[in-house]
């Protein structure tokens, strides 16, 4: 059983409460620094709610309380000084491409600050690969079905939020996210109760529940004939 990490997309459709979920949205990318293998990576935007999402997203972010790890901060440093370097790698490569820096993208050692970038698309390292920080990457798209062909573009497939308030649509949408995890209105998470793993590059089998438990038991056949 392996999980692999991903680039999951959080998708904002045009009923999205944005007021409502804005705190849960930032939060799902920049929990621990934006070291997290769920973590939300790429935003793609419904474009009749970009620019709402945009000032709002950007207002969040920028309020975020940088510092000390061991102080009562929401930014601190990475784990390594080499992660906050491949970071500034993969967003200079995408700006080289198109992209376009909101805020952010500056780094001193190990600390990467806060940073939104837009424009992102497939082909782009920020789009294509795992960001392992604090960098949310933005798409916008037309609409839904623009929406979920982009979020299903990547090699990874472990998990998806869906921001809609439109609950019972957002269910029926379920099927066609190949991911392996979906969160509506919700961050994606672990549950010891639930099966948890990805789909793709994103990992091999299910750990947790009683799923996860039968991953490491011989199921044997046993036959009888009189």
């Amino acid at each position: 059983v392996l999980e692999l990490g991903g680039n999951n997309a959080c998708i904002v459709l045009e009923d999205a409460e944005l007021d409502k979920f804005m705190d849960t949205i930032v939060k799902a990318r920049m929990q621990n620094t934006g070291q997290s293998c769920i973590a939300a990576k790429r935003f793609i935007v419904v474009e009749s709610i970009y620019d709402d999402f945009i000032s709002k997203f950007k207002k969040s972010v920028e309020n975020l309380k940088s510092g000390n790890p061991l102080d009562d901060v929401d930014i601190s440093v990475l784990a390594k000084a080499e992660h906050a370097e491949s970071l500034k790698e993969q967003v200079d490569k995408s700006v080289e491409k198109g992209a376009k820096v909101l805020i952010g993208n500056s780094r001193d050692d190990a600390y990467f600050a806060p940073t939104i970038v837009e424009n992102s698309q497939p082909g782009m390292a920020i789009f294509d690969e795992e960001t392992f920080g604090p960098v949310a990457a933005i798409t916008k798209v037309k609409n839904q079905d623009e929406a979920i062909e982009m979020a299903n573009n990547s090699r990874f497939g472990l998990g998806t939020m869906l921001i809609s308030k439109d609950t019972a649509k957002a269910l029926k949408l379920c099927g066609q996210i190949e991911d392996g995890a979906y969160f509506i209105n919700e961050l994606v998470k672990s549950d010891p109760r639930l099966p948890f793993g990805g789909t793709k590059n994103s990992g091999y089998g299910r750990e947790l529940s009683r799923e996860g438990i039968l991953e490491f038991v011989n199921k044997k056949t046993v036959y009888i004939k009189n």
